[in-house]
């Protein structure tokens, strides 16, 4: 019989989707580009203040060398353009100073702040040189009824209000983090956004609030049609439609239910032009978004920078994860992008793919765009496909399957396995033999290439 698949000349490997020289690309069917799309989007960092209460210990120098890398990775993309910290501790008001300091000086990020929603903790900020302030606004009954004593909606709302009065008072701009807002009902937040809109209408135009949608819980999805307050497009639609332009809009997420970067684009999507989150996901339980994830997808998206023609050194955050590493907080093996293991393979069949043509089991351009190499480990399931890809690496000389010295060692690896070996072989084991196949000389090591 006759398959009915025609055969073609050229294989057809999408390139407007997934460029040689870029990250996957959106691309809409006619007429499907989402009209709420803002015509840029860019992220804000949460590391010093989210990151550290999800346990990353940071000394004054750590800090400030984080905050270093994050310049260093936005460049001139416009990316990532603010990063928040607390003030309560000398070390953290240490940290803001020094990120103050190289903002001055031209660094890309600028240095914000979070407080609590009180006059006193207004007044805490007003001299130290920020142009903006997150402030935590509990949004939720599970926070207005329970947190505060007296406890109701309306008595949160009057002490919110009075901290955003002493905010603007102060000439800063209020961010006002709605805290668990995928949560909150509908009354509450969006007579609250109208007070502070009505409130700060009488000030610069500079000074015009910002709000923070938080998925405190990770309990938002990114769908429409589910009913307030679950869903993440239905709450940025209706604080546009309350006024809110998409640059005054931040998306917050918690990754308790592995939706973070899906709402993330959900947010965007809908018209909220700015995602808070952390550099690889650092954060309260499960992690804040991990920016690099959403930035990759905002790319895609041509969102970043100059049309997308500008984009963030995604190769800066391997000297990240190498900071986090001394820290006792490296990323997880598997960890997307940059765990250990997160561009290796095991199994043969993927190996011989890597051998014909390595785009078969690559996403994209790892090397190029992530500074990674595409690696290996060699398993039972690894063949000599995965012998000759991981030679190859090393030494740069491609050997035939039929190679004597190959066989003798892909032989000598099975047998460890027969008898019951479990653990991978890494390069290092086997360097020297390896490099003696090469040589045709066992016994005698060529140096790598």
């Amino acid at each position: 019989m006759t398959p009915p698949v025609a055969d073609v000349p050229e294989a057809n490997l999408f390139p407007q989707a997934f460029p040689a020289d870029s990250f996957p690309q959106f691309v809409w069917e006619e007429g499907e580009r989402p009209a709420t799309l803002p015509e840029q989007a860019w992220t804000t960092e949460t590391t010093h203040r989210d990151g550290q209460q999800g346990g990353l210990p940071l000394t004054e120098a750590d800090g400030l060398a984080i905050y270093d890398l994050m310049g260093a990775f936005t460049g001139q993309s416009g990316a990532l353009r603010q990063a928040e910290f607390f003030v309560y501790r000398p070390a953290d008001r240490a940290m803001l100073e020094g990120a103050l300091e190289r903002w001055r000086g031209g660094h890309p990020v600028e240095p914000t702040t979070w407080i609590r929603a009180t006059r006193g903790d207004a007044e805490l900020v007003a001299g130290l040189g920020v142009r903006e302030t997150g402030m935590l606004a509990s949004a939720s009954d599970y926070h207005t009824f329970y947190k505060f004593k007296p406890g109701g909606r309306a008595q949160a709302a009057r002490t919110y209000l009075d901290a955003v009065g002493a905010v603007l008072d102060a000439g800063l701009r209020p961010r006002l983090h709605l805290e668990d807002a995928t949560r909150a009902p509908r009354e509450f937040i969006l007579p609250f956004v109208a007070a502070v809109q009505e409130l700060a209408a009488r000030y610069p135009a500079q000074q015009a609030p910002k709000f923070r949608v938080c998925d405190t819980m990770g309990l938002g999805l990114p769908l429409d049609g589910v009913a307030w307050p679950r869903s993440i497009p239905g709450l940025v639609r209706e604080l546009r439609a309350a006024g809110v332009d998409s640059e005054r809009l931040e998306f917050h997420p918690h990754n308790d239910t592995h939706l973070v970067v899906a709402n993330c684009l959900a947010a965007v999507l809908a018209g909220c032009a700015a995602i808070n989150g952390t550099l690889l996901g650092k954060g309260e339980r499960t992690g804040n978004a991990p920016l690099e994830g959403v930035l990759l997808h905002l790319v895609g998206l041509n969102l970043v920078g100059q049309g997308g023609s500008q984009r963030p050194d995604f190769a800066v955050l391997n000297r990240l994860n190498e900071l986090y590493e001394r820290l006792g907080q490296g990323v997880p093996a598997k960890y997307p992008l940059y765990g250990r293991d997160a561009h290796r393979t095991r199994a043969g069949i993927h190996a011989d793919g890597l051998n014909k043509f390595w785009p078969m089991y690559a996403p994209f351009d790892v090397p190029g765009l992530l500074g990674r190499p595409l690696e290996l480990s060699l398993t039972a399931d690894s063949g000599l496909a995965g012998l000759i890809f991981l030679i190859r690496q090393h030494t740069g000389h491609e050997l035939s399957k039929d190679d004597a010295g190959l066989r003798a060692l892909h032989a000598r690896l099975g047998a460890d396995f027969e008898a019951g070996r479990q653990t991978a072989v890494e390069w290092e084991e086997i360097a020297d033999e390896a490099r003696a196949v090469v040589a045709g000389a066992p016994g005698q090591p060529v140096p790598s290439a």
